[in-house]
C-alpha cells in the first residue's frame, strides 16, 4: 500500500495540479477562474485547500475556512470536498473530513459545517451515516447579477 499524506496547497503550481479533481465537483469553473478564486480566497478569506495524496497522486481535496457567526459561533465551513471519481469508496473523503475536524479542534473551533447539493444523495448518506453529521438547515441562494431597472422603478 502506498503512503497516504495530507498537505496544504499553498503555491500556484500545487493549486493548479489539483484542478482536475476540483473540476469534478465544480464543473462550471475553468482553470483560470479556479486559480483566481482560490488565490483570492486564501488571501482574503483564510481559505485552506488540502489534498490527500496516495503515493504521488492527488486523490481527494478539501477546501475549508474558519468562520464566526451568531448561529454557529466559532466554526469551520467546508466549502469543497471531493474525491477523484476513479478513487471513490476508498475512505479518502472520510480521511480528509476527519483532518478538517481535527484542524478545527486544534485551532479552537466548536464545530464543522457544510452544505451539499440536494441531488447529492450519496454524499448526504456519507455525511449522516459515516461521519455523524446532523442535517440542520437548508441553504438558500440568490444570484445578484447586475440588473438595469427603469429610473424610479422599485424592485
Amino acid at each position: 500500500m502506498k503512503e497516504l499524506k495530507i498537505i496544504e496547497l499553498k503555491n500556484s503550481a500545487e493549486i493548479r495540479w489539483a484542478f482536475h479533481i476540483m473540476q469534478q465537483l465544480r464543473p462550471h469553473l475553468d482553470e483560470a477562474t479556479y486559480m483566481e478564486l482560490v488565490m483570492e480566497a486564501q488571501k482574503k478569506d483564510s481559505y485552506h485547500l488540502v489534498a490527500l495524496i496516495d503515493g504521488d497522486h492527488f486523490v481527494a481535496l478539501a477546501g475549508f475556512k474558519p468562520m464566526i457567526t451568531l448561529y454557529y459561533g466559532k466554526f469551520v465551513w467546508v466549502c469543497d470536498l471531493v474525491t477523484d471519481v476513479t478513487q471513490r469508496s476508498n475512505g479518502y473523503g472520510k480521511k480528509l473530513l476527519t483532518f478538517v475536524q481535527e484542524w478545527a479542534k486544534d485551532n479552537g473551533y466548536e464545530s464543522v459545517a457544510l452544505s451539499s447539493g440536494l441531488q447529492r444523495t450519496d454524499a448526504h448518506r456519507f455525511y449522516e451515516e459515516k461521519m455523524a453529521y446532523d442535517k440542520v438547515s437548508y441553504v438558500f441562494k440568490k444570484g445578484l447579477r447586475s440588473c438595469k431597472h427603469n429610473e424610479g422603478e422599485m424592485s
